[in-house]
This record gives C-alpha cells, structure tokens and sequence, in this order.
C-alpha cells in the first residue's frame, strides 16, 4: 500500500446520509472501503456506478479474460487494493493462483498462451502509451468482436482511474482482505 492511512475517510455505517446509505446498499452486498470511500462524493458515486456495472457485469469480455486486463492495470499503476481484490475475482472465474503471480511478470513470461500473452501485451500498451500497437490489436481481433475490442480499452481504462483513485485516496484494506502483491 502506498498510504498506510486513509486521505479520504470510507464512510461508516453510524455516520453516513440516507444518500450515502442508498449508494451503499446498491451493490447488493456489504460495501468494501473503496465504495464507502467514494460514497463521500453521492453524485460521482452514482455516475461511477453505472460505467463499473457495465465492465463488470454487462461487458461482452469472458469474465476471466476481463479480469486478466484488470489484475494486469493494477499491477501496473501499483494499485495493491485493486490487484488483491481482483485477485479473489480472477479465483472465482477461473484464474489459478500461479497465473495471477504470472501476472505481475508480463506477457513474456512462461506459461502463458498466446492469446492471454496478448491481452496482458494490450493491457501494457495501453498502461505505456494510451495506444494498442497493430500487432497486438490484430492478434486480439481474430478472436474478438468489435464491442469485444472497445471492451479491452475501456475495462483499462476504467480500472486506471480506480487504481488512481485507490492510490491517492489511500483506500485501505479490509481486515478480511488476505490477497496482496505476489512476494
């Protein structure tokens, strides 16, 4: 974690709006610091949510593959919350803890195939220059739809302003979060 403290406070049950209460209980599940942290701002909150929903839930990337990009942005912007969060997503869809050390190498490291090698090619070029090169854009399109394509950017992008977020609010750990960076 770059902040051993939070900048910004996660909102508490005790202290929080009945505005702040409604965006909490959206999700449908206990709020992790990160959404208790955002909740400070409602009307960011609520905008934010809808472009989340669409990443996560609603994107026509293969879960595992979705989260490959993701785990790979939060390595790169050194984002250890979002890296042990979506450790644990990436488990649930398929990711084995050896792929998501592999991760955190890079797309030359063994083992991979060679399509996961060009997604986290994809993820890297994006993190590097804001650009997917031809090589690694052809290679993702013979497999993948055009929304498939808009899908790779915009999953990291997303996942870089809420690394940014992460890092610079100092969102902390919840104390039942085991995942951290691979030593």
């Amino acid at each position: 974690m770059r902040l051993s403290r939070p900048r910004i406070d996660p909102v508490s049950d005790e202290d929080a709006t009945d505005e702040q209460r409604e965006i909490l209980a959206a999700s449908g599940r206990s709020p992790l610091n990160v959404q208790r942290t955002i909740a400070q701002y409602p009307e960011l909150a609520r905008s934010r949510q809808a472009f989340t929903n669409h990443v996560m839930r609603e994107t026509s990337l293969p879960p595992r593959e979705r989260e490959i990009l993701i785990l790979r942005t939060g390595w790169n912007c050194q984002s250890e919350y979002e890296f042990g969060q979506h450790s644990r997503f990436g488990r649930s869809v398929g990711l084995t803890d050896d792929e998501i050390r592999r991760i955190t190498l890079g797309p030359d490291a063994d083992g991979w195939d060679e399509f996961d090698a060009t997604l986290i090619r994809a993820a890297d070029e994006l993190h590097n220059d804001a650009f997917i090169s031809d090589g690694t854009w052809n290679q993702l399109a013979e497999r993948y739809s055009t929304r498939q394509l808009m899908d790779v950017v915009f999953a990291v992008g997303q996942y870089h302003i809420v690394s940014m977020a992460l890092n610079s609010f100092g969102v902390q750990f919840e104390p039942t979060t085991t995942d951290r960076f691979p030593s």
